[in-house]
């Protein structure tokens, strides 16, 4: 029996700059469970980040969350105050972020970065908070970790800082853990044991992972399930298996065409999606990806389509309308 960790209703948030209005985020609603992993795809800009800061209650100005809730355990984030959050953040959610150089301290020792969170949080001395921070960067694999519990970021290479971020986001044994692009620029064996990691980590604690990431490769190698999103909503949300033998929108499918494929041993050129993400301060009328889509129907460049749900496969698209209504009228006539 699946419990539910978290669930976003309607999440809007918007950035408001001199030249309009950027909505990043467009009413989202998803849920993720205890023990998943959900992965959240999408181009730069498709707003996927974002989604992962306003959950986090770290947007930055001129960011802000214009409507909709985000529930925690059954507590709303959205309604908590500075203090409140903070109990909850580094502690039940956790967050790994892009780049390890910038979320690092870089004039304190490794150590340190992780006992802070410890002592803050657990309530332990500082003999406890180190035992625990040398377990910890034992356990993500840091070999010698007394002795490199003592160096400065600078002294790690970037596959180390990951583990040591790792290391950190799992100090307190967080139910939830953000990972923001956890495997970018890190050459491939590097990729595969910090997602072999991830896993490791969510069977041994049964925390919940929401991965933010452009690369269908990790989704298909680490998650349970995957929503697509692009230009702020999301277009589409199956599990991995479905979605990637049965993709329906068409940026989904154009996204899986681009993948090169090592059996492919043609000579043409790799598929991509023609033209470019819209100006989110100039977005069309209709569908956002109208103008880039090769089954655009007319209608499209007016109307925008709703997420339609087909057996529990869930896709914004005109094209299944018809295929939502028949499958309505079969559960129907079943009952």
């Amino acid at each position: 029996m699946s419990t539910m960790l978290l669930e976003v209703k309607n999440l809007k948030t918007e950035f408001k700059l001199k030249r309009g209005t950027v909505r990043a985020v467009d009413d989202i609603s998803f849920s993720v469970d205890k023990g998943e992993i959900l992965a959240i795809v999408g181009e730069s800009g498709s707003g996927k980040s974002v989604t992962s800061l306003s959950i986090m209650g770290l947007l930055q100005n001129p960011g802000k969350i214009a409507g909709g809730d985000i529930l925690f355990d059954s507590q709303n984030l959205t309604r908590m105050n500075k203090k409140e959050l903070q109990d909850i953040r580094g502690n039940k959610i956790s967050m790994i972020f892009q780049e390890p150089m910038t979320s690092l301290n870089p004039v304190q020792r490794i150590k340190d970065q992780i006992m802070e969170s410890l002592i803050i949080h657990k309530k332990i001395n500082k003999k406890e908070a180190l035992a625990r921070t040398i377990e910890l960067l034992d356990m993500v694999g840091i070999p010698s970790a007394a002795q490199r519990a003592d160096d400065y970021p600078h002294q790690m290479s970037g596959g180390m800082r990951q583990r040591v971020m790792i290391a950190m986001a799992l100090s307190c044994e967080p139910q939830l853990l953000i990972a923001d692009e956890p495997t970018t620029a890190l050459d491939v064996t590097i990729q595969a044991q910090i997602l072999d990691l991830l896993y490791h980590m969510r069977e041994k604690f049964n925390m919940a992972v929401l991965l933010i990431t452009h690369d269908l490769g990790v989704v298909s190698e680490a998650a349970d399930r995957v929503i697509v999103m692009y230009c702020g909503k999301i277009v589409e949300e199956a599990d991995v298996k479905t979605l990637f033998k049965n993709p329906l929108h068409p940026y989904t499918v154009g996204l899986l065409n681009s993948i090169p494929q090592i059996d492919d041993d043609s000579d043409e050129r790799l598929y991509m999606i023609k033209g470019m993400v819209p100006n989110p301060l100039n977005m069309p009328p209709g569908c956002s990806f109208s103008d880039r889509c090769d089954r655009s129907m007319e209608r499209c460049t007016r109307e925008t389509p709703e997420l339609l749900e087909i057996d529990g496969h869930k896709v914004r698209c005109f094209l299944y309308e018809e295929a939502q209504e028949e499958a309505e009228e079969g559960g129907l006539a079943a009952q």
